[in-house]
């Protein structure tokens, strides 16, 4: 109280004149201070605000899209879904509808309205609430591009400086497309594109004026004001920006009364396919480390694919379709009976729980370029890609590289070939032929002295049906299949000779060059067999499957593009003979129900070591196309007569039946130096009247046989 009584003492004794230079420096000194306060707290605040500048280099986080051969889009990458568009091609409405709501001064003001940010102010004071609104549309691209989604007067002030800067280095129109390519409209989705695809299912230059209202609505709260979470939300929202319009004279109202009439989605779009899972997820796994993390999922690369979904729908469907059915007959296959219910069964529940597993690969035969791949049946549950990275035994499928190796030999389809018993017995090193054991007899009392010895080994080979042919021709051992002609040929031409041929024709990985290589038990993939089908229908040259056809960035810049990796692997006459055996399997063999086709069909069937792998793998002279079925940990199919003839035939025709029906029926056409004989069947020999059974053989000019038929029929 005496400091306050002597201040006032002090100022009583002071003149007016003496009073006033007081206040006066008093005043002075606490506005310098102040004025010095506010620049540091400005400088503070402006210190760290990025140049505008580099919006001119700006490249916000795109959308990588993958598409098929036709241009549809079979997947998006994206970290933040977006597309880029310039102005032009965004619809007038969609663009007069964002003014209308966000900023009706857009073309008027200089990058900030005073009078918004006076009236946001009140607001905010009104309802204590930190600075927000009173934004134009530059001011809240400032803010979505270069600042934090933060609250506070700081940010406001850079929000309002840069957008100072951005319209004195851009155009309205600029700012104006850069905005509509940038705000956030729900569901993972940035700019309006990308939101027209997911709400719409269209381009967003199909929109029409209700869905433009409708996409700016959601503006302000996307997720409240979706239509996947309210519609009565969402259709308020639309009447808002239509009423806005009217007013700013955007629209007239009977204009805006039919736009309230148009429906408003009730889920999201299925524009982008569903399908193609394990082959997208090959193109990733391809590109993601060759262009880097950042560059695919955020670049805006678009990938352009050799896949075609009028083929990869139809597969996907009908062995899905097939293999469910047979999961059925299976579980009723492994049906214990009531008799032995009391019996140890748990091998036989632990089977009966098991999925029956696919896989479908089709190949361009001129190209090596992949048309469909169904990778299993249910990539979500799966994602195990059973075209590129399984390895199981590729049964009788394997033996067209058999036959290639006898007629690299000088065999020919009307050679006679033994398809009798055999046994084999392993001396240490290698696997060696019991010479004399030509019957079951002489067989059994040739192993006889070794039943039981650990350091003795033998293999019995035989054939599905138990039975033995004889002697038969070339072709009539690959028609029917018939293991003992194989594994004949493996020890007359040499198992190694075998390895090499299925290496040239596209087998990858390696094989174990032994007796057994012609019963296809090495292991492969059903890409590596599609690819080495297409070799002998390729006229022996070999083409590398591919999937690829171009990337470019987001510019339109091409990185990259195919170029078909070819190799002459065997001759065309070599490749046409056995080609046209191959047919044989389809007009008369294992394989005879593709032959519903109506069309020239050249293919094998196969099944593996105790029915654990079935087989089909067929061609045209356009298309090679395998399928396999089988479970994952290798367990056996439990139909006894389940065979690849009987089980996955009939999925590979229909899927094919579908895929075929608008090509071209050909047949595969001949090369110089091949010529046709007619013959009987039964003896090789050139045909007589009398020959009951004749065929047209075709052979390498030179090689056909030059006697009669000499057989009593």
């Amino acid at each position: 109280m005496d400091s306050v009584r002597r201040f006032f003492d002090y100022i009583d004794g002071l003149s007016a004149r003496e009073l006033l230079l007081k206040t006066v420096y008093f005043i002075g000194i606490t506005s310098a201070v102040a004025i010095l306060c506010a620049s540091l707290l400005m400088r503070k605040i402006l210190s760290d605000i990025p140049s505008v500048d580099k919006l001119d280099e700006y490249t916000p986080s795109l959308t990588t899209y993958i598409y098929d051969i036709n241009n549809q889009v079979i997947k998006e990458y994206s970290v933040e879904k977006r597309a880029i568009l310039p102005l032009n091609k965004i619809p007038v409405d969609m663009q007069n509808a964002v003014i209308a709501m966000e900023d009706q001064n857009f073309f008027r003001h200089w990058g900030v309205s005073p009078r918004g940010i006076v009236r946001a102010l009140l607001r905010d004071v009104l309802h204590r609430r930190s600075a927000q609104g009173g934004s134009t549309l530059t001011q809240q691209l400032s803010k979505l591009i270069f600042l934090k989604p933060e609250k506070t007067i700081g940010r406001k002030i850079k929000e309002m400086v840069l957008a100072l800067q951005i319209e004195r280095n851009f155009s309205k129109p600029e700012i104006l497309a850069l905005y509509l390519n940038q705000i956030y409209f729900g569901n993972g989705v940035y700019g309006v594109q990308s939101a027209a695809r997911l709400y719409f299912g269209k381009d967003v230059s199909e929109m029409t004026l209700g869905e433009c209202a409708l996409l700016t609505g959601l503006i302000p709260s996307p997720e409240r004001y979706s239509p996947f979470s309210s519609q009565e939300r969402a259709a308020q929202r639309r009447h808002l920006v239509l009423q806005r319009m009217v007013a700013e004279k955007y629209v007239t109202s009977a204009e805006a009364q039919a736009a309230e009439a148009e429906k408003i989605p009730t889920e999201r779009s299925t524009l982008l396919s569903s399908h193609a899972a394990y082959f997208v997820e090959s193109i990733r796994q391809q590109l993601e480390p060759k262009y880097g993390v950042s560059q695919f999922w955020k670049g805006g690369l678009k990938i352009y694919t050799t896949l075609d979904l009028s083929m990869q729908i139809p597969a996907e469907d009908v062995m899905e379709k097939y293999l469910a059915k047979y999961d059925q007959d299976a579980a009723k296959d492994r049906a214990v009976p009531a008799a032995d219910a009391d019996k140890d069964n748990s091998s036989e529940t632990a089977a009966s729980s098991a999925t029956l597993q696919g896989a479908f690969v089709i190949l361009d035969t001129k190209t090596g370029a992949v048309k469909a791949m169904v990778g299993g049946r249910n990539y979500e549950t799966s994602k195990f890609n059973r075209v590129t990275q399984a390895a199981r035994q590729a049964g009788s499928t394997f033996k067209p590289m058999v036959w290639m190796s006898a007629l690299m030999n000088g065999y020919t389809p009307a050679s006679i070939i033994e398809d009798s018993p055999m046994a084999y017995y392993y001396d240490g090193k290698d696997w060696r032929l019991l010479e004399g054991a030509t019957d079951q007899y002489a067989i059994d009392l040739a192993i006889q002295p070794f039943v039981g010895n650990k350091d003795f080994k033998i293999w019995v080979p035989n054939d599905f049906d138990g039975k033995t042919q004889g002697r038969i021709t070339l072709r009539r051992g690959l028609e029917m299949s018939r293991n003992l002609a194989s594994i004949y040929l493996v020890t007359r031409v040499g198992p190694t000779l075998v390895a090499d041929v299925a290496h040239r024709a596209g087998i990858k990985r390696n094989l174990e060059a032994v007796p057994s290589i012609g019963l296809g038990t090495s292991l492969v993939n059903p890409l590596e067999m599609a690819s080495a089908f297409s070799t002998f229908a390729n006229g022996g040259i070999h083409v590398a499957p591919f999937s690829v056809l171009k990337v470019t960035d987001n510019q339109g810049r091409v990185l990259e593009e195919a170029v078909p990796e070819e190799s002459e692997s065997f001759s065309p006459q070599l490749s046409y003979v056995l080609v046209n055996m191959m047919k044989g399997v389809v007009q008369r063999g294992t394989g005879v129900y593709a032959s519903r086709l109506k069309r020239p069909i050249a293919g094998k069937t196969g099944t593996s070591q105790d029915s654990k792998d079935m087989w089909f793998i067929g061609m045209t002279p356009d298309l090679t196309a395998a399928a396999w079925m089988g479970y994952d940990d290798f367990l056996s199919l439990p139909m006894k007569d389940w065979t690849g003839g009987g089980t996955v035939l009939p999925w590979w025709t229909e899927i094919m039946e579908t895929v075929l029906k608008d090509q071209p029926v050909r047949d595969f056409p001949v090369p110089e130096g091949v010529v046709f004989v007619t013959i009987d069947q039964e003896t090789g020999k050139l045909a007589l009247p009398t020959c009951k059974k004749k065929i047209l053989e075709s052979f390498i000019k030179g090689t056909e046989p030059k006697e009669f038929c000499d057989a009593q029929h």
